[in-house]
């Protein structure tokens, strides 16, 4: 995860000469970077209004977006800085300056709503720079908001609808900055706030036409899409004649009361900028916001809507394989430091995968987001299981060449005197069973916790006895009948080996359906938990947006709207029988993917438990055909 300082800003977002917009390469590369949580803060307003000064001082610095005192916009496209948050942990601080809007020179209002409409959608906190007053020229300035309904779309139906209700789920905060304020802040003749200030001026009028229609519609709009409104003034940095050159005046130039509105504007966006989040909640990284800017800007580009609805599942479908191949190297990391111990006892290999498992699984989860189906839960699941049968394996092989090792270490004396043939003599069959059994003795006590051990000392004996027939056969010194007798006493010791062998194998089977178990538990518990944190999100979303329409509701009342706050009453009750089955059919399908997990997790016992069975059952008829037995 990168944490650095941007010494500078650069271009994200930039205009082809044929006028379309393009997100900047090496921007989304930076972006790509940051895998922290990011709250994103966006500047937009008139050209030539100062934009660019209250951005570099929220990035704490006097100079980086480029200022200007020409009457042309200075700023083109929209400029990025990332920062690390100067009050917020673990968070990065994105700002995003835009191009100046109303510049006549560029001869496009399109261009002008698309820059706007990207300022709203990439932002947790959009700040709308103006000069001069609130007045009715200031707010129809931003008719932009008016036109937001055709420009932004929240779910993906094919079908031409008005989903502008629920912008205020996904909107950013909302703050108005009126630069040069020279008037006395006073309603009624009494002292207002700079809040109480801007709501007066987004005060509706009652009446009815095409006037008070005109007049109405930019505010109700303001109101009913950015619920969570601030207004800063800012008085004339100093003497009005040196306004023009604000971009080379120091701290000690500035007056007083500038800096002092300006620091309460910074502390403000500071403490209350919340964490940029899609839509049902999820938190946006420095990682996502480049996939969405990419995205909207492509879909903006080729003359489509931007869909929030689709946005979220692209989003999701990047950020859900990023995120299995991430969990994936958490456990393959692990593992692979483990196998450098190899061999190891099962219960060992199988302890360790299952912490791998479960850190796999957290990294998963923190990264992942809407895998509604449990697609790349289960995908994930399916590959560590595959890589923890081959680790398995490993280990076996491992286990198996040093086994193999240690017995041709201890049998080399006897490898030497069967070469010689110095067992094919009269008492040699004595002799052989008495080096043997001594090779075993040491062989046991070197391997005792080797995976294999039983396994490859069955195969060695088993070579061994072709050695023993021919030296039984040749001893001279026992008799036929004897040597009947020692051909079934080896012959029920081969066969004691190999249950021996089958059920040592037996023990790790059983080591393995116990770590099988409290993966799959654990699993479940982390699942559960990741489902019921998104649910909450869901549920806090819709929340909050209830409380918007009620604030808005209730003012309506308050300043005598009675038709349009009863219409809102109508418009909430939708909105709650929405939200309740949008919460039902999430929890439907949370409850799915649990289902289907327990599902597969119930089959994979069942396969090992079968196996158990046809090992115990193996086991019990090789114990029933077995003579008696000998230590060898």
């Amino acid at each position: 995860m990168l944490c650095f300082q941007m010494e500078a800003p650069v271009c994200l977002i930039d205009t082809l000469p044929d006028g379309r917009l393009f997100a900047q390469p090496d921007a989304l590369q930076i972006l790509s970077q940051l895998g922290k949580q990011v709250v994103v803060v966006s500047v937009v307003g008139l050209y030539r209004t100062g934009k660019s000064y209250l951005m570099n001082r929220l990035a704490g610095s006097d100079k980086g977006f480029d200022l200007g005192s020409t009457i042309e916009s200075k700023t083109k496209g929209i400029w990025m800085w990332c920062l690390k948050h100067p009050t917020k942990a673990d968070t990065d601080l994105v700002l995003l300056d835009t191009e100046g809007l109303g510049d006549v020179d560029k001869g496009d209002s399109k261009h002008d709503t698309n820059i706007f409409c990207l300022g709203v959608l990439l932002s947790s906190t959009l700040v709308y720079n103006s000069r001069g007053t609130i007045d009715n020229r200031a707010v129809e300035e931003l008719q932009f908001v008016t036109e937001l309904t055709e420009c932004i779309k929240v779910k993906s139906s094919g079908e031409d609808v008005d989903d502008s209700a629920d912008f205020v789920k996904f909107f950013p905060n909302f703050i108005w900055t009126v630069r040069d304020f020279t008037l006395e802040r006073k309603i009624d003749g009494k002292d207002a706030t700079e809040n109480e200030y801007l709501e007066f001026a987004l005060k509706l009028k009652h009446g009815v036409g095409k006037q008070v229609s005109s007049y109405n519609l930019p505010r109700e709009c303001i109101k009913k899409f950015f619920p969570s409104r601030t207004c800063f003034t800012f008085p004339f940095p100093t003497n009005p004649d040196d306004v023009s050159r604000l971009e080379t005046l120091s701290a000690s130039d500035l007056s007083p009361e500038f800096l002092q509105v300006t620091k309460r504007f910074l502390d403000f966006v500071y403490a209350n900028s919340e964490v940029k989040r899609l839509k049902d909640g999820h938190p946006v990284t420095g990682r996502v916001l480049g996939h969405l800017t990419k995205l909207y800007v492509d879909t903006i580009s080729s003359g489509a809507v931007p869909c929030m609805e689709n946005a979220v599942i692209a989003m999701a479908q990047i950020e859900n394989e990023a995120a299995v191949k991430e969990a994936l190297v958490v456990y393959q990391r692990g593992m692979e430091k483990l196998k450098g111990s190899f061999p190891l006892e099962v219960k060992e290999v199988s302890s360790e995968h299952q912490n791998l498992s479960s850190s796999a699984t957290q990294a998963f989860i923190k990264r992942s987001f809407k895998d509604t189906e449990g697609t790349f839960g289960k995908s994930l699941e399916e590959k560590i299981n595959k890589l923890f049968n081959e680790y398995l394996l490993e280990n076996e092989q491992a286990s198996q060449k040093r086994c193999e090792e240690v017995l041709v270490s201890i049998s080399t004396t006897m490898t030497e005197k069967l070469k010689k043939g110095s067992y094919a003599k009269p008492g040699g069959y004595q002799i052989f069973s008495k080096d043997l059994e001594d090779i075993v003795e040491k062989y046991n006590k070197e391997t005792i916790k080797e995976v294999k051990g039983e396994a490859v000392l069955e195969k060695f004996l088993k070579q061994k006895s072709l050695d023993s027939k021919a030296i039984l056969k040749a001893d001279e010194k026992l008799t036929e009948k004897e040597k009947r007798i020692k051909e079934e006493i080896e012959r029920a010791a081969l066969l004691q080996q190999e249950i021996k062998a089958k059920e040592k194998q037996q023990k790790q089977l059983e080591e393995r359906i116990e770590a099988e178990k409290r993966s799959s538990e654990e699993r479940m518990r982390q699942m559960q938990q990741k489902m019921e944190e998104e649910l909450r999100l869901q549920r806090e979303e819709a929340q909050r947006a209830l409380d918007s329409k009620l604030n808005e509701q209730a003012e309506l009342l308050e300043k005598g709207f009675k038709e349009k706050a009863d219409l809102m009453s109508q418009e909430m009750a939708e909105f709650k029988k929405q939200s309740i089955e949008a919460e039902n059919a999430r929890a439907r399908e949370f409850a799915e993917v649990i289902e289907k997990s327990n599902k597969r997790h119930e089959e994979s016992m069942a396969m090992m438990m079968q196996q158990h069975r046809e090992q115990m059952s193996a086991m019990q008829e090789m114990r029933q055909n077995s003579g008696p037995c000998v230590i060898l």
